[in-house]
């Protein structure tokens, strides 16, 4: 794990803050980044570290602050498959799961 996201962890935890690490658990196919990348997402939609910007990180951090203010760990799969994504500029084309946890 990144030094600066690790950092950045223990001081939300340090300050008893709030934070939701987002993690890559699986992917298929072509994706920005690959199972273990980490980010974390704060109240006010900052972020330490990444999972693979563009469009795929930003829908991933509206999902992580929607978790936030549930206040319940999720998953959630992104798909960079479709005409959809193709026109929203995701050219990987692949399959990415995603847990994200409050912290």
């Amino acid at each position: 794990m990144d030094i600066n996201l690790l950092e950045a962890i223990c001081e939300v935890q340090r300050v008893k803050g709030k934070a939701a690490l987002v993690t890559i658990i699986d992917t298929r196919g072509s994706t920005p980044r690959k199972a273990g990348s980490k980010m974390l997402v704060y109240p006010d939609g900052r972020i330490t570290g990444t999972i693979g910007g563009g469009c795929s990180e930003s829908e991933v951090r509206i999902k992580a602050l929607q978790a936030l203010d549930d206040t319940q760990s999720a998953l959630y799969r992104v798909s960079m498959l479709n005409d959809t994504a193709a026109e929203e500029g995701m050219v990987c084309g692949g399959i990415m799961d995603v847990f994200i946890q409050v912290i």
